[in-house]
């Protein structure tokens, strides 16, 4: 069963096109993790954070990248990490046309 998986955490920048340019290599990694289907990038400069939403294909891949994710973070010095993961309802997204198939 897919599930969504929703990180966010403090972030000072750089957001916008900087972001784009500055993490475009681990955009291109995390395209590449087991049982990936799809990330939707968020910032947000006005309140300090960053994060993403993503879609595994399930909760093994998905706890999986929140361990190697959140080890990341923190070796950048970013603390205060939030993830959670939810199962997917997928006729009630199909109505409202959500990507998840």
């Amino acid at each position: 069963m897919a599930k969504l998986l929703q990180i966010d955490f403090p972030f000072q920048g750089p957001f916008g096109e900087a972001m784009s340019e500055a993490l475009a290599d681990l955009a291109r990694s995390i395209a590449s993790e087991p049982g990936f289907v799809w990330k939707i990038w968020t910032e947000s400069a006005d309140r300090g954070e960053a994060g993403g939403i993503y879609l595994f294909e399930d909760a093994s891949s998905a706890e999986a990248y929140v361990a190697k994710h959140t080890e990341r973070l923190k070796g950048f010095g970013i603390d205060g990490i939030r993830a959670r993961i939810f199962d997917v309802n997928d006729a009630l997204t199909a109505i409202n046309r959500g990507p998840v198939n």
